[in-house]
């Protein structure tokens, strides 16, 4: 009403003109204010949506992870699962496998997400485990011209996966948007394709954040995704046997079987003076394994035929190698466990080892 009185009075023009000020500049800061409460809100609608009652606040939420357009999808890793131990294994594992392989190429990979994006890496990766050389262009600074590079090594990697059935949980546009996820599903497939000489972590699972724009709303959700799931189903080799339901059922017997076998290989061990405590330390880089067959079969093994002193991997995988083409030379079967599972310490491979060692000597004097 002021206001209107304000207007209508012809005696007070001054007043006016600065009262007319005033309430401007007023109108103007109250609008500002509202426009800076609607961006307040909608960032805080936006960390509620992902901030639910099952996932702590998310510290490297970006402000672009809450502008969506609508129907539009974005994902993250819970930082709980970042924090598992199993999952930094799987993480570190990983990085120093692709070290190696590249290590001639001088290429050194610090963070999967930042490191891989581009595909450069992935395609230097694929060319040296597959020995072949990809038709793409060696550096691309371009968001067009990365994509492609990916889109032709993606390709290259579903001719080789296609093989097998499996599903490939990655696309071009996750890998390039450093979807940590989708990058350790493809890596963990290679790995696995090319038999790599490592020890992934089993059953490695990590719980996903989903955040989705619908009607201008954001709404959240939980995924639990698989990594990894068990050494013989990612080898290939999905015959269960006694000592999974060992493993997993019955851990409380392991010991029992333990002792069984440090005895069954002390008996024979110890004409050399030798004695076992562990077993999947001591057999791990392959000596003992090779001088235990040639006990049992009653030969001497030439030392040149194998490293009496490994220090490196390749050494003490070719000492398990020789041993296993030993048990066959005896007539046992193919061993189910892979050299590089003995030497990466695995405990339920050695046990198969020497189980079927125990099975078919243990009568002996």
């Amino acid at each position: 009403m002021s206001s209107v009185s304000l207007r209508s009075s012809p005696l007070r023009p001054p007043k006016m003109k600065k009262e007319e000020s005033f309430l401007g500049k007023l109108g103007g800061t109250l609008a500002r204010k509202k426009k800076a409460r609607e961006v307040n809100d909608l960032q805080e609608e936006g960390k509620n949506a992902i901030n639910s009652p099952m996932s702590p606040a998310l510290a490297d939420l970006h402000p672009e992870d809450t502008l969506l357009e609508e129907n539009e999808e974005r994902t993250m890793i819970d930082p709980t699962s970042k924090d598992d131990p199993k999952f930094k294994e799987l993480v570190k594992v990983l990085t120093d496998w692709i070290n190696d392989v590249l290590v001639e190429e001088r290429i050194i990979v610090k963070q999967l997400e930042e490191d891989l994006y581009d595909g450069q890496v992935l395609q230097k990766l694929l060319e040296k485990l597959a020995d072949c050389k990809l038709n793409v262009a060696e550096v691309t600074q371009s968001e067009i011209g990365q994509k492609q590079k990916l889109q032709t090594v993606l390709e290259a990697v579903q001719d080789l996966l296609r093989p097998h059935g499996w599903a490939l949980p990655w696309t071009v546009d996750a890998i390039h948007g450093k979807n940590l996820v989708a990058i350790l599903h493809l890596l963990v497939s290679l790995a696995t394709h090319f038999r790599a000489p490592i020890r992934l972590p089993e059953h490695v699972s990590v719980q996903v954040v989903v955040v989705r724009k619908r009607e201008g709303l954001l709404h959240s959700s939980h995924v639990t995704e698989e990594l990894t799931t068990t050494t013989e189903m990612m080898m290939g080799r999905f015959e269960r046997d006694a000592f999974d339901t060992l493993f997993d059922h019955a851990p409380d017997k392991l010991s029992v079987v333990k002792k069984s076998l440090i005895t069954f290989v002390n008996k024979h061990l110890n004409k050399l003076n030798l004695e076992v405590t562990e077993l999947e330390t001591q057999f791990a880089d392959g000596v003992y394994l090779v001088l235990l067959m040639g006990l049992l079969e009653d030969y001497f093994v030439p030392l040149h035929h194998f490293y009496l002193t490994p220090d490196s991997f390749d050494q003490k995988v070719h000492n398990v190698s020789f041993a296993f083409e030993l048990m066959l030379d005896g007539g046992l079967k193919k061993p189910k466990a892979r050299p590089e599972d003995v030497v990466n310490l695995d405990l339920k491979s050695t046990l198969r080892v020497l189980y079927n060692l125990f099975t078919k000597y243990k009568n002996m004097e």
